[in-house]
This record gives structure tokens, C-alpha cells and sequence, in this order.
């Protein structure tokens, strides 16, 4: 017999390179009917050091990123034995793990989450679920996107539901299954122009709301072949590192024209992504604070209602539905569907490691 009710710390690194986020959670189930408390949460910003050695990771050798994998490990276990003392958490069912991106190429068999190596269920002292997209990628899906299933058990009642992290993704149901897939980079992207302005971020969008679009630059970015493409689909920062930012650096334009423009190519790939135009969007992720990008996404579907959640569900959905991955690889049920990866069947996924 099933529990009812499971206490967990979901735990997600984004390829925006925000920092930790760590969510405690208490979810209750009855009559397959879920539901679910953020008590508590908060981000642990990466240390200048860490920032860097994750931004470059991408090219590291497979004997670097063996000792970085251990390294970030320790760096993990770490932050989450400080959140557990500090929030006092006592008789945590699991700590549901997704680590941190480091290569992502579905097409060739490979995707890397670092932080998942056995030891982090000792070095923590609790119940680990981790590791949820290598099945997949070994069951020739894509890996990604994986929290679809989360939208439809937790959020059922909008038309769409979309993040705007590292990248933009979305997820719906049609034909009576749940279609996923990532559209295009926004953050890693936006923040990396930032960057060069001496800022983290661009608040708001206030800085790309000065620029002006440059009509050749965003033409070059509509026709990439990844937009042709039909799901299921994904992307990894090797796309923004080898295709996205050398046709964006080939044009000599002030920084804030290239903001400018790569939110409306990012705003426009959403509106040419959803099958239809009208219902409502349930908008999560750091993006959803830039007024200007929501602007722009409105401007592209003026019959569709933009919905912002409270900031708890807004900044750690990713944690909250990673989980509830690890829930549901706790109850041995289906928390992958090859509806959303193109793998060959729909699975339970991760790893489990005991303290």
C-alpha cells in the first residue's frame, strides 16, 4: 500500500546558472489526486569559481570532468546538509536530486548531470533520487524535457504550460497525450549580453527595451533548422555555444541591439511553437520577470491570458517537479512519457541510493 503524504527537498541547477534551488515539499496523494505544499525554499548562488568552472565545463576532458563531477558532488551535498540543518528537517522520505547539465547530445547517446555519483546519498545521510535522464537517452529518447509530467499532474487546468529559464520549453496535451518540447534559448543567451555590460542579468528587460531590433540578425535566427524541426526535440548550451552566438557575434551591433533582438526572436519561436493561439499560458522561470520578453510574448498572441504564479511556484517549479520525479521513481511509477522524449516506452526513471 501506497503512502499518502511524502516530505522531500527537491533540488535543481539550471543552465541559467542561477544557483541551487532547494524546495522542501509535502506532497499528499489520494484517489491518484495530488496536491502539494512549497514550505519552504530559497537559491544558493554559485561562488564566482564555481560559475566559471561551469560556464567552460562543456570543453573540459573526460578525466577533468571526472574530478569536476566529485568536486561539484561535495559542492551539493554540502548546500543541501546546510538547508536540511537550518530549516530543521526531520524524516524526509528522499532528497530528489536533478544535478547540474554538463553535456547534453541526445543524438549521440550522451547527456551528463553532474552531482549524482552514489556517495551523495552518504555524504547527505538521506534517501537520494537522482540521475532521471540517462534511461531515457539509453531508451533513445530525448532526455528532455522531463517536468511535462509534472505539469499534467499538478498543474492540469491551463492550456499551456511554459518555462522561461536557460531556454524556453512548453508542454500541453493534444490527441489526448502531453506534448513537450524545448523552442529556443532565452537566458543563456540574454544573460550572456548582460554579462558584457558588467551585469548578472537585464532587469526586467529594461536594457533590450532600449535597443533597437535588428531586422538581418533576427531573419538569420528565425531560419535555423532546429526551429523546422517537429517534436520531440531538445536543446543543450552546445547549441547556443556553436550555433547561437557566433551568427549573433558576426553582426557589429551595440550590445543592447543584440538584447533587443534576441528577445523578439525568442518571444516570436514561442508564439510559432503553440499549436493554438488563444487559451491561457502558465509562465514560470527567472524569465517571467522580464516585463519586457512578457510584453513582447503578448504582443505575438494577444488572445492568449499570461498567467504569473506566486513567486514560491514562479522561481522553484523545477525543483518542485524533480521532486515529484523522485515520488513517483519512489513508487515505481511512470514519472518519463515517451509522448514528450521520443523514447521507445514510457518509464520510471532515475536512480535511487540509500544513505
Amino acid at each position: 500500500m501506497f503512502k499518502e503524504k511524502y516530505t522531500v527537498v527537491g533540488v535543481m541547477s539550471g543552465t541559467s546558472l542561477d544557483g541551487v534551488d532547494l524546495a522542501h515539499i509535502v506532497f499528499t496523494v489520494k484517489n491518484n489526486n495530488w496536491k502539494f505544499e512549497i514550505v519552504d525554499s530559497e537559491t544558493v548562488s554559485y561562488t564566482s569559481d564555481w560559475l566559471n568552472k561551469l560556464k567552460i565545463a562543456v570543453a573540459f576532458s573526460a578525466s577533468a570532468l571526472e574530478t569536476l563531477n566529485q568536486d561539484y558532488t561535495s559542492l551539493l551535498a554540502t548546500i543541501i546538509n546546510d538547508f536540511v540543518k537550518r530549516k530543521h528537517l526531520t524524516n524526509l522520505d528522499a532528497v530528489c536530486s536533478h544535478g547540474h547539465t554538463i553535456v547534453h547530445q541526445p543524438q549521440n547517446g550522451i547527456t551528463l548531470q553532474i552531482g549524482n555519483l552514489p556517495q551523495i546519498a552518504s555524504l547527505i545521510h538521506q534517501t537520494v533520487v537522482c540521475d532521471f535522464r540517462v534511461q531515457d537517452v539509453q531508451l533513445g529518447g530525448q532526455g528532455a524535457p522531463l517536468v511535462p509530467i509534472g505539469d499534467q499532474i499538478l498543474f492540469p487546468k491551463y492550456d499551456y504550460c511554459m518555462n522561461l529559464g536557460g531556454f524556453s520549453n512548453i508542454s500541453f496535451e493534444q490527441n489526448k497525450q502531453r506534448i513537450a518540447f524545448d523552442i529556443s534559448p532565452v537566458n543563456t543567451v540574454l544573460n550572456f549580453y548582460a554579462n558584457q555590460l558588467g551585469l548578472d542579468y537585464d532587469d526586467k528587460g529594461s536594457i533590450s527595451r532600449t535597443g533597437i531590433c535588428n531586422q538581418n540578425l533576427l531573419n538569420e535566427l528565425n531560419v535555423l533548422n532546429f526551429y523546422q524541426k517537429t517534436p520531440p526535440k531538445s536543446l543543450g548550451f552546445e547549441f547556443v555555444k556553436e550555433t547561437i552566438l557566433p551568427i549573433i557575434n558576426s553582426y557589429s551591433i551595440a550590445v543592447e541591439d543584440k538584447l533587443r533582438t534576441f528577445t523578439e526572436h525568442a518571444a516570436l519561436q514561442i508564439a510559432l511553437a503553440l499549436p493554438n493561439k488563444n487559451g491561457s499560458i502558465f509562465i514560470t522561470g527567472g524569465g517571467a520577470y522580464n516585463d519586457f520578453l512578457l510584453e513582447r510574448i503578448q504582443f505575438h498572441l494577444p488572445q492568449m491570458k499570461l498567467i504569473i504564479p506566486t513567486a514560491k511556484i514562479l522561481e522553484f517549479k523545477e525543483a518542485l517537479i524533480f521532486a515529484l520525479l523522485g515520488v513517483l521513481k519512489l513508487r515505481g511509477e511512470i514519472n518519463v512519457l515517451s509522448s514528450v522524449t521520443g523514447a521507445k516506452k514510457d518509464h520510471s526513471s532515475g536512480v535511487i541510493f540509500k544513505a
